[in-house]
């Protein structure tokens, strides 16, 4: 199997596909990476050149979205013709619609699993245990293809997901991407209105007395910048319409704070703790 970026996804990917008893090879961008990589055991082969791929009968591409969208023409030259070719990218339309076209055994897929960390010292054995891997393949899809990607899915223990590439989109705009923003919002919002009411000082003490809850809701604000851009950018429509339907949710809230409704705002966090057992 090939593994191209062994950042957290695909570093996790190539430590628990060895423990499974593959050969794993690796395809980086830098040497820097390279030798790193080898140093963490991410995987048994790794190199700078796209011809490591030479032979793999599944290569997985776990690269940012705008190298997906963009891909290296030299990666494209090195992809063995009768491989299974499956991303792990957080957006599916404009990646679906990229590489369609190139390669004939594309499945499309994206594992729903990660953490606040990053590059190649993220990666870390069981990640996918028990998380969704969702794939959104064409009507015409190989289904041997797709059977291929499933096994690796299942493999490392995900639990398999199928539907459009249209559906994953909306989907992740809600529950992904929004909170990405959201979290970012209510860091920003917390720095500026201390800083605005109480100065200095006040800004001091919110930060002193920040514990798990704003911890809890604030770590994928205070995540990877490049990736929440690359999100954002690549699913704008949906993402634009998920941020509607929040504010529309917060002036809801707002109503009930100005009528000092209280026993409506009781209600409103009573339905609220009611629905969310059905989104873990």
């Amino acid at each position: 199997m090939g593994i191209v970026g062994l950042g957290l996804i695909g570093g996790s990917l190539g430590l628990d596909l060895q423990a499974l008893g593959f050969e794993v090879r690796g395809l980086v961008h830098r040497p820097v990476t390279a030798a790193r990589a080898l140093e963490r055991g991410l995987v048994q082969v790794v190199s700078t050149d796209p011809a490591i791929l030479s032979g793999c009968g599944l290569v997985v591409l776990a690269l940012p979205l705008d190298r997906l969208l963009e891909p290296d023409p030299a990666l494209l030259a090195a992809l063995p013709p009768q491989a299974v070719i499956t991303d792990v990218g957080s957006v599916k339309q404009p990646v679906l619609a990229r590489w369609q076209p190139i390669h004939h055994r594309f499945v499309p897929s994206h594992p729903m699993a990660g953490t606040a960390e990053a590059g190649v010292d993220a990666g870390q054995r069981g990640l996918f245990r028990g998380r969704p891997w969702v794939v959104t393949p064409a009507a015409d899809a190989d289904g041997e293809a797709l059977a291929v990607v499933r096994a690796l899915a299942e493999s490392v223990g995900a639990r398999w997901l199928a539907c459009t590439a249209s559906e994953h989109d909306q989907a992740v705009a809600l529950i992904s991407h929004l909170p990405v923003l959201v979290s970012a919002a209510l860091l920003s919002s917390a720095d500026r209105q201390a800083a605005a009411v109480g100065g200095a000082a006040l800004s001091e003490l919110v930060r002193a007395l920040a514990s798990s809850g704003f911890a809890d809701t604030t770590r994928v604000g205070g995540g990877n910048p490049e990736l929440g851009t690359l999100m954002a950018r690549c699913n704008r429509e949906p993402v634009l319409a998920a941020l509607a339907g929040y504010r529309r949710s917060l002036d809801d809230l707002d109503a009930l704070l100005n009528a000092q409704d209280w026993p409506g705002l009781q209600a409103a966090l009573e339905h609220c703790q009611r629905l969310r057992p059905d989104f873990l």
